[in-house]
């Protein structure tokens, strides 16, 4: 299993809020917290703690994503693979 480094945290954190079309203003006021303390999560001067870091990727909806990198699943490969198996195991059902 491959650990986040500090450079890919800071580095998904700014993803997950940007791929969201949040800015750092927005996010903040979620949080309940400064943008400037959003601003040192994404450049790495602040640790995050496990509780804003759950909710900033429940915010921002990056929950599957980061599952994905953590696990090391790639989810559309996966699920394209799944999709056909269990549709023809549907079939096979019924005939």
């Amino acid at each position: 299993m491959k650990l986040l480094t500090a450079l890919d945290y800071r580095k998904l954190l700014k993803k997950f809020r940007t791929d969201a079309n949040m800015t750092q203003e927005e996010l903040a006021h979620e949080l309940n917290i400064s943008q400037s303390h959003v601003s040192k999560y994404e450049l790495g001067r602040k640790v995050i703690d496990i509780e804003t870091f759950m909710q900033w990727t429940s915010i921002t909806n990056s929950d599957v994503y980061l599952a994905s990198v953590i696990f090391g699943i790639d989810l559309l490969n996966t699920a394209t693979q799944l999709i056909p198996m269990f549709i023809g195991g549907i079939f096979r059902w019924i005939l």
